[in-house]
């Protein structure tokens, strides 16, 4: 994707409402070449007044390079299981429990604004390994409070979630590890995306993450697909009444900007085709911003 069109995109989704946005990977560009302007994005993301600006970062050459970028937080993939993680950033698990609480220390010597998450990958089950037991799940995230990091998330890295095991997890997160507790991020590989959520909602989860179009989805987890399409899990949050401060016809809007810069991309989604419905509110009682048609569904030209 060129870098002119991730600047567009990125500043389109801050128009849109959206206050938090993983802006790329500090990553080396000789083995992800698509993040190698990962500096000039992060430095354009950090202009965007109240952008709240994330980035994912694998190991402690990253994310000291993250920090002094400016950065606001550095979210680190933590595989549950030693098969991903060895495939995913080639460390072990104990390895990459060293690794963070090098970069905790770091940070708390030379950084101490950044936040810093750990990302609990393949906490629902893993492609490569298999099943994964909550109690596994549970001993990575007590390494991850005892590294110090700020935040805790569980990811559905190759998209094993069901809400129940959702709503679970979550409230065993929160009971043993209270305000470090943070947000989901779940993928749609078999379909099970927005109903993951709304379990994630009823066990008290407040941040989720989401890519538009649907984009993305891990090389290192044979069979993963994208994560949950933004555009969608708007529409489902503002629907059941939460206030989310986005715009949605704005955010579909800015799926032109892929089109352009990513042709032949496949994009996921439906309410970009089917519309807002008609009479559509925002839970805040903000009408939608394009106005709506007579019939039931507005058509969205991609």
């Amino acid at each position: 994707m060129p870098t002119a069109a991730k600047l567009q995109w990125i500043s389109a989704l801050a128009a849109a409402g959206l206050k938090e946005i993983e802006v790329g990977s500090f990553v080396p560009a000789k083995l992800l070449p698509q993040m190698a302007d990962i500096g000039e994005v992060v430095a354009h993301a950090l202009s965007i007044p109240d952008l709240h600006v994330a980035v994912l970062a694998p190991n402690l050459r990253g994310s000291q390079s993250a920090f002094e970028a400016g950065v606001h937080k550095v979210t680190l993939p933590v595989s549950v299981t030693n098969e991903h993680s060895l495939a995913n950033i080639r460390k072990t698990t104990e390895q990459m429990i060293e690794e963070v609480r090098n970069i905790v220390a770091l940070r708390n010597e030379r950084f101490p604004d950044v936040q810093i998450e750990a990302g609990v990958s393949v906490a629902f089950g893993c492609t490569i390994a298999g099943a994964v037991n909550d109690d596994q799940t549970m001993r990575m995230c007590e390494a991850m409070a005892e590294c110090g990091v700020d935040e805790i998330g569980l990811s559905d890295t190759s998209g094993y979630a069901n809400p129940a095991q959702v709503r679970r997890l979550f409230r065993r997160l929160q009971t043993e590890f209270g305000t470090k507790a943070g947000g989901a991020h779940f993928h749609n590989t078999r379909g099970q995306g927005l109903a993951n959520v709304v379990a994630a909602l009823e066990a008290g989860v407040t941040t989720i993450d989401s890519s538009q179009a649907g984009l993305g989805g891990c090389p290192y987890a044979p069979g993963a697909t994208g994560n949950i399409v933004t555009e969608d899990l708007a529409f489902l949050l503002e629907a059941m009444g939460y206030d989310t401060g986005v715009d949605i016809d704005r955010l579909i809007a800015a799926r032109a900007i892929l089109a352009r810069a990513l042709p032949g991309e496949a994009f996921y989604g439906h309410v970009q085709d089917a519309g807002l419905p008609k009479g559509f509110v925002y839970a805040d009682g903000r009408a939608p911003s394009a106005p709506q048609p007579e019939g039931c569904l507005t058509g969205v030209a991609q």
